[in-house]
C-alpha cells in the first residue's frame, strides 16, 4: 500500500503468523488502503494451513507465505510479527527466538482483530463503519515505531503515541491539548513564526492542501543533535475541508551521521588525492632544476676520472700525483655526497604521507635539517630566477616533535610560493631562531616579491583559492602550510606590503 509519493517516509514491516480470517481481514483493510497516514506492509504470512483464507490471499497477492514461523525471521528490516493464532506456546516460541529489534503483537491485538471482523460482518452502516476504522487507527498510531500526532487545524495536539512522548521527554496529559510548537520546540507560536529558516510542515500543509516535508533539529542527548524527517498528511471531512493533520516524525540520526561521515571520509580521501597531486607537481618543479644541479658534479667527476686515468696510463704515478689524486678523490667525495643529497631529497618528497592527524609518523624533528634539505632542493630555480638567498639558521635549535615529510611540504610550498613571487629576481630570506621565553621555534620566510592584496588576505589559505590561470595552480599550497602547521600545534602569521614583500612567521612548540 503507497504510504506517500515522492517523500521519505516510515514503512512498517508487519509479519503474521496466524493466516486465517482475521489474516485475511487485516490484509483486505489494508490493501482498500482505510489509512493513508500509515504506511503498512505485510512482508510475511505464516500458517500450518495452506489452505487458510489470510494464507491463501497473502499468497495470490505475492506476499511471502509459508508454513514454519522460524522463516519470517529471515525477513530483512522486519519490525514487528503479529500473532493471531492465540496459542500461548506459540507466542512463547516467537518472543524466544525473535531476532534482536523485532517487536511481538501479542494475541490479545490478534482478538482485537478478530473482533472488528466480527464487528465488520454485523455491522454496515457508515456510523459503525467509521468507529471501526477508529479503533484500527488509534491501534497502527500506537503501534508504529515513528513518533506521531494528531493536530487540530489551530497546532493543538490531538492524539500522539509512545514513540513521540519518548521524542519529548513528556506525558500524555503534558501532550494531549497543547500546541505542538510549544511541545516540541518551546516556542510561543508556529515554527516558521520564531524562525523563518524553519519551515513548518503544517503550515505548508493547511496553505496547499497536500502532504508536507520538511527536515528538522532536535535537542538530542547530551549535545548531540538528533535529526528528523517530518511528514504532515491532511484529513478532511465530508465537505471535503481540512479538519485535521497527522505529523509523522522519523528519526534519522543514525542515517544522517553515516552518510555524512562516509561523506567526510570520501572528501578526506579525495583532499588525500589532491595533495599528492600538488606535490607532484613540485617534485615536477623540482626535478628539471634538480637535473641541472646535479649535471654540474658529474661532469666534474669525469673530468677529475679522466685526469687520472690519463696520469695512470703513463705509469705509476709518482708522489706529486698521488697527492693530486687525494684532493681529486676529495673533491669528488663531496660532490658525491651532493647528488646523494638531493637525489634523497627528491625520493623523500615523492613519498605519500598520510592526510590524517593520528596517522602521523611524530618523532623529534630538527627544523634546520628539514629547511637545509628544502634549500638545497631549491636553490639551483633560484640561481635560473636571479634571487639572492640568504639564510641565517640558528645553530642551537631545539627539536620539535613532527612529521619529517609534513614539514618539508610545508617549507617547500612557501619557498615556491616566494619564488613565483619574484619572476625578476629579488632576495629571499629565511631564518630561523629559538625563543626561550616562549619555548617555540621560530621559522620566518620572507620575499621582496608583488606582495599580497589587502582583499585576498582572508582567503589564501582557503583550499583551492588561487590567483594564478587555470591550470597553473590546484590551489592547495597555503591551505597545505596551514594544515600542518595546525597539525603541529604552531601558529603562523603574515605580513605584507603589495610591491614590496610578504613574510611568513611559523612558530612550533619545542620538544
Amino acid at each position: 500500500m503507497p504510504f506517500l509519493t515522492n517523500v521519505i517516509a516510515h514503512t512498517i514491516n508487519l509479519a503474521i503468523v496466524g493466516g486465517g480470517r482475521a489474516c485475511k481481514y487485516f490484509i483486505e483493510l489494508l490493501y482498500e488502503e482505510r489509512f493513508p497516514f500509515m504506511d503498512i506492509n505485510i512482508v510475511g504470512v505464516c500458517d500450518i494451513n495452506p489452505k487458510a483464507e489470510g494464507f491463501v490471499l497473502a499468497k495470490e497477492l505475492g506476499i511471502y507465505t509459508t508454513t514454519n514461523f522460524r522463516d519470517l525471521f529471515k525477513i530483512k528490516e522486519l519490525d514487528s510479527i503479529i500473532e493471531l493464532t492465540g496459542s500461548q506456546e506459540v507466542l512463547l516460541d516467537i518472543i524466544r527466538l525473535r531476532p534482536k529489534g523485532v517487536g511481538v503483537i501479542e494475541h490479545n491485538i490478534g482478538r482485537l482483530l478478530r473482533n472488528l471482523f466480527d464487528i465488520d460482518k454485523r455491522l454496515q452502516l457508515t456510523e459503525h463503519q467509521l468507529i471501526v476504522e477508529k479503533m484500527f487507527s488509534e491501534f497502527l498510531i500506537q503501534q508504529s515505531t515513528a513518533a506521531i500526532l494528531v493536530l487540530n487545524t489551530d497546532f493543538t495536539i490531538v492524539e500522539t503515541n509512545e514513540a513521540y512522548l519518548k521524542m519529548v521527554n513528556k506525558s500524555k496529559e503534558d501532550v494531549v491539548g497543547a500546541h505542538c510548537y510549544k511541545i516540541s520546540y518551546g516556542f510561543n507560536a508556529p515554527c516558521s513564526s520564531c524562525k523563518p529558516e524553519m519551515k513548518c510542515p503544517m503550515v505548508e500543509t493547511l496553505r496547499t492542501g497536500i502532504s508536507s516535508y520538511v527536515l528538522h533539529e532536535h535537542p538530542g542527548s547530551g549535545d548531540r543533535p538528533s535529526f528528523y524527517n517530518i511528514v504532515t498528511y491532511p484529513l478532511r471531512n465530508e465537505n471535503s475541508e481540512i479538519f485535521q493533520v497527522i505529523e509523522v516524525f522519523r528519526d534519522i540520526t543514525k542515517e544522517f551521521s553515516h552518510r555524512w561521515e562516509k561523506r567526510v571520509k570520501e572528501l578526506k580521501s579525495d583532499f588525500q588525492k589532491l595533495i599528492q597531486e600538488d606535490r607532484m607537481i613540485s617534485l615536477g618543479k623540482l626535478a628539471a632544476s634538480c637535473a641541472h644541479e646535479i649535471n654540474n658534479p658529474i661532469q666534474g667527476l669525469l673530468t677529475f676520472s679522466h685526469l687520472m686515468q690519463e696520469v695512470l696510463n703513463e705509469g705509476d704515478p709518482s708522489s706529486k700525483d698521488l697527492e693530486q689524486f687525494k684532493k681529486h678523490l676529495s673533491l669528488m667525495s663531496k660532490e658525491l655526497e651532493r647528488c646523494g643529497n638531493i637525489v634523497s631529497g627528491l625520493l623523500s618528497f615523492s613519498r605519500e604521507y598520510p592526510l590524517e592527524h593520528k596517522d602521523l609518523q611524530y618523532k623529534d624533528i630538527d627544523l634546520n635539517e628539514v629547511i637545509e634539505a628544502v634549500l638545497t632542493l631549491t636553490q639551483h630555480k633560484m640561481k635560473l630566477q636571479n634571487i639572492q638567498l640568504t639564510a641565517k639558521i640558528s645553530p642551537k635549535l631545539f627539536t620539535v616533535m613532527g612529521d619529517a615529510n609534513q614539514l618539508q611540504q610545508c617549507f617547500l610550498n612557501l619557498i615556491f610560493n616566494a619564488i613565483a613571487a619574484m619572476p625578476e629576481g629579488g632576495q629571499l630570506h629565511v631564518l630561523s631562531k629559538h625563543d626561550k621565553a616562549k619555548k617555540n621555534v621560530c621559522v620566518e620566510i620572507r620575499d621582496t616579491g608583488y606582495g599580497i592584496p589587502e582583499e585576498n588576505l582572508d582567503h589564501i589559505f582557503d583550499p583551492f583559492f588561487t590567483t594564478k590561470e587555470a591550470g597553473e595552480a590546484i590551489g592547495l599550497g597555503l591551505s597545505i602550510v596551514y594544515s600542518v602547521t595546525k597539525n603541529h600545534g604552531g601558529t603562523i602569521k603574515v605580513n605584507t606590503k603589495v610591491g614590496k614583500g610578504t613574510s611568513f612567521i611559523l612558530n612550533f612548540p619545542t620538544h
